[in-house]
């Protein structure tokens, strides 16, 4: 945010098409993919139609909100509204993950036991309340769970060094260090690149010799929707600093103001965070 000191009060943005065009291609995007699971066959070609629309979108929008910043046109009170914006987005997003870590402790703790307690025993006297099981009427194919080694460790490993070199790069912007923060931040967006091709990787496995898929009971939803959706931020959290990195290159950005890379770094360590939650709760236990 550079030129703060001639910034104005509070900055109001003139009337924008960007709000109406967004809904658009999510309302094109939403209801193709709704078609597409029904099975018409036009859905995959209008759902790629609306995503694209929709990134179209977005990449006008946030580089109206980037020339508004380099502008000038940002103060503190503009500084502390993306603050607060950032802060309840992550917040949503820790509901977001507790709602499938609450699934997994429900069906884990207290749908398996109830399963296997004596009240059923004559309804199915073979079954054993033990994690992961294929269900007490086995109508799921047999599968192997996941085991933390080689890989999830290895991405463990790799998000832990992430969040390192990423405060590393935090730290050398803020000492106006702009060529160490960014190869820093490249190194960051790299060790993200690399975790995603390792979680691929573990799909792969899983489908391929594990026998374990989405459709593997509640141990394999479970696993794939926490998995899967950790993989996707992880995705977006590594776009955000993909995109800051760029900015870094060209020049934006202050020792003192630089809330683009602190929202990104906020994000990508709470990334880490349930990371560290899956690995215990998904490989370990």
């Amino acid at each position: 945010m550079s030129g703060q000191n001639e910034s104005p009060y509070y900055f109001v943005p003139h009337p924008s098409r960007h709000p109406i065009l967004a809904a658009c291609g999510l309302l094109v995007m939403l209801s193709s993919l709704a078609a597409w699971i029904n099975g018409h066959s036009f859905a995959p070609f209008t759902t790629l139609i609306g995503l694209l629309f929709l990134l179209f979108v977005l990449w006008h929008w946030f580089g109206d909100a980037i020339s508004e910043s380099e502008g000038g046109m940002y103060g503190k009170r503009v500084d502390v509204s993306y603050r607060w914006s950032m802060s309840w987005f992550i917040f949503s997003e820790v509901m977001f993950f507790g709602a499938f870590f609450g699934a997994l402790f429900y069906a884990r703790a207290i749908a398996l036991h109830e399963l296997g307690s004596l009240d059923y025993k004559l309804i199915w006297p073979d079954f054993s309340a033990v994690w992961p099981n294929n269900g007490p009427a086995a109508l799921v194919p047999h599968f192997r769970a996941m085991v933390p080694w080689p890989l999830p460790t290895i991405n463990t490993a790799l998000l832990l060094t992430s969040g390192a070199t990423l405060t590393v790069a935090h730290h050398a912007l803020r000492e106006d260090h702009r060529r160490k923060a960014i190869g820093w931040l490249a190194a960051t967006v790299l060790l993200g690149v690399i975790f995603l091709f390792c979680q691929g990787y573990e799909y792969f496995h899983a489908y391929n010799e594990l026998n374990l898929t989405l459709a593997s009971g509640v141990y394999g939803s479970t696993f794939f929707l926490l998995t899967g959706f950790h993989g996707f931020h992880v995705f977006l959290g590594g776009t955000m600093l993909a995109v800051v990195l760029v900015r870094m290159m060209r020049g934006h950005f202050t020792a003192e103001h630089h809330f683009a890379f602190e929202g990104a770094a906020w994000y990508w360590h709470f990334v880490d965070v349930v990371w560290l939650g899956l690995y215990v709760v998904v490989y370990w236990l």
